[in-house]
């Protein structure tokens, strides 16, 4: 039952009921709806400032987390960096400075990607700067591989041939030392046996009993194993390729044929006395380009030093060739 409430009338000095009208209730309770509710928006605007809701305190943890994988991310293309660098390092300064390439240009290495925005894409949000930093350091790093990559395949490629250019240049003497009576001649200006005329000797004459082993000096395909050259002989001519040729001449005999491949090292033949040869002995040449060249300055391949100081000095004295 609801309270009845009165006021006082001063006219008529009494108190008097108060009646309510029905419209006046309909606008009271109308405003306290509208109060009320105005008042509830206004503490849960409040309570969203001040007050996360799950859903935020997923995404806030959710977007800490991303910037730590950045983070993270950003110290591994670092350390990718390092090492790349150390690699570049080596890849100019040794490995292309021995085998005489020219050094990658550093603008080569970390040259930018031209042409249209790559990025776009990814602005417009509130760690868009982060984030294309990012992507551009990683396609940096990837293009930047990619060149080192190429490079380490040219270094492959030219130490294979740099291999098979060290295995073929004629790098030992023909004849063992222990097989050896002595070296007779050498390069250069020498008398001949036959008209005692002083003239041009252009290869290295060694001394040694008939049927001594000789040994290819060098890996290459016999071109010639005849003795249809004025004066050589019974002779072997192999291409070693490079513009290197090596000649033994004065053979008794052959172990080789036209054509047939060898390596450095392998028996080709025995020294002889054939030709225009006034004892048995090996003359040897080596040319270079069509050019005769002094055969002494590549005997590293099995000589000691000291074997090859004495070798150097018995092959400068002025002497009688034997051819």
């Amino acid at each position: 039952m609801s309270k009845v409430k009165y006021y006082y009338d001063s006219e008529t000095l009494s108190y008097r009921k108060i009646e309510r009208k029905k419209g006046n209730t309909i606008k009271y309770g109308f405003i306290f709806l509208l109060a009320a509710g105005l008042f509830g928006f206004l503490i849960v605007f409040v309570a969203s400032q001040f007050i996360e809701s799950p859903r935020e305190r997923a995404l806030k943890h959710e977007l800490t987390n991303l910037q730590l994988q950045y983070d993270l991310l950003n110290k591994q293309v670092d350390n990718a960096f390092a090492a790349l660098e150390s690699v570049e390092e080596r890849d100019n300064n040794i490995y292309r400075l021995y085998f005489e390439a020219n050094p990658i240009p550093e603008e080569q290495r970390r040259a930018g990607f031209g042409g249209v925005n790559r990025y776009n894409k990814y602005e417009g949000f509130d760690n868009s700067k982060l984030i294309i930093t990012s992507n551009k350091r990683i396609d940096q790093l990837q293009k930047a591989i990619v060149v080192q990559s190429r490079s380490l395949d040219e270094i492959a490629i030219l130490a294979e041939d740099k291999e098979k250019f060290l295995a073929s240049i004629p790098a030992i003497q023909p004849v063992k030392n222990e097989d050896l009576k002595h070296m007779a001649s050498g390069y250069g200006y020498r008398t001949d046996p036959f008209t005692k005329v002083r003239k041009f000797h252009f290869g290295m004459d060694f001394t040694a009993p008939r049927g001594t082993p000789v040994y290819a000096s060098g890996d290459g395909v016999v071109k010639r194993a005849d003795s249809n050259s004025s004066g050589y002989g019974k002779h072997i001519r192999i291409d070693h390729g490079y513009g290197y040729i090596s000649l033994y001449a004065h053979l008794y005999k052959y172990n080789v044929k036209a054509n047939q491949k060898v390596k450095r090292g392998d028996l080709i033949g025995y020294v002889g006395s054939t030709g225009r040869s006034e004892a048995p002995h090996l003359h040897y040449e080596v040319f270079k380009d069509g050019e005769r060249i002094n055969p002494i300055n590549f005997y590293y391949g099995n000589l000691t030093a000291e074997e090859y100081a004495r070798l150097l000095e018995k092959a400068s004295l002025e002497n009688q060739s034997l051819d």
